[in-house]
């Protein structure tokens, strides 16, 4: 009777061994610690014994389980060796993402971590609004995209979603009473910004473009200089330094609007998903989300 040795399980010994612990070898290799636990049971069943003597804060191994970690990391390593010698090397893979320009000040947390979590990948960046990316992920040109998004994807996308950001209205305009309320709006076309003006309308709040441009800078720059309300993630005043708008005439911003991770039809099974979503989660996590 045969008995094959897996080597995720041997690489789970291996691991916790080497960073000293099951959460940190979780971590390691991006599984729950459940997981862990669960692989090293399976190898107790295979020496009829305890791999570990003590699991606390000093790991020590039983005499079966130093010998069997013996053989754990010569497996492991020409495992990785025939590997290696059919796949291209790590180096040379290559993740394509995008990041909606309201979101892109998490970027460079985004970039840290991806970096952390694929030391030898390339990642390119591209932003921009939600609409375009969307539209690059769903040909292709792009692997996945974070965006703010107000509607369904289109074929050729999945998406995971990652909650719910609010929005506010910034920009403290000069207008006359009775005056129509200049507005700072990105360029068409932009689900948002017909959600901004559904939401004016249903108010009976009368406006007229002040501003419009497809770019955040020139958005913000505008509605700094008094051009306009702009209506964006309601963190605003903290990372741009826009000025609250005055609600005296304003209905409740549109949202809160879903954040999602929209994957390209040959990423949504590839293994760099979770950990570009752990990632966002991670870089998105002082943003204003929904409870």
């Amino acid at each position: 009777m045969y008995h094959d040795l897996q080597i995720n399980r041997l690489r789970a010994l291996v691991t916790v061994v080497d960073v000293g612990g099951f959460r940190r070898a979780a971590e390691a290799l991006h599984i729950t610690q459940p997981a862990i636990s669960q692989q090293i049971r399976q190898l107790s069943g295979l020496i009829k014994g305890p791999i570990f003597t003590s699991t606390g804060r000093k790991l020590m191994l039983s005499p079966q389980g130093e010998e069997l970690l013996g053989y754990a990391r010569r497996l492991v390593a020409l495992n990785d060796e025939a590997v290696g010698r059919f796949i291209p090397p790590p180096g040379n893979q290559r993740l394509s993402i995008g990041i909606v320009n309201q979101l892109a000040e998490a970027l460079p947390e985004i970039l840290r971590l991806l970096t952390k979590g694929m030391p030898h990948t390339q990642v390119s960046v591209q932003t921009g609004l939600s609409e375009s990316l969307e539209s690059r992920v769903s040909t292709g040109q792009l692997d996945l995209a974070l965006l703010l998004q107000t509607r369904p994807h289109r074929s050729g996308a999945t998406s995971q979603e990652l909650g719910h950001m609010r929005m506010d209205w910034f920009g403290r305009p000069a207008h006359g009473e009775g005056a129509a309320l200049p507005l700072t709006l990105f360029t068409e076309p932009c689900t948002l910004r017909g959600r901004i003006v559904d939401a004016l309308e249903e108010s009976a709040v009368p406006w007229r473009v002040g501003y419009e441009g497809a770019e955040l800078v020139g958005l913000r720059a505008a509605a700094k200089a008094g051009l306009g309300v702009a209506c964006l993630v309601a963190n605003g005043d903290e990372l741009w330094g826009l000025p609250k708008a005055a609600r005296l005439t304003l209905p409740s911003p549109p949202g809160p609007l879903p954040v999602t991770m929209a994957l390209s039809a040959g990423a949504a099974s590839s293994g760099y998903v979770p950990i570009a979503r752990k990632a966002f989660q991670q870089s998105l996590r002082d943003y204003p989300f929904a409870g």
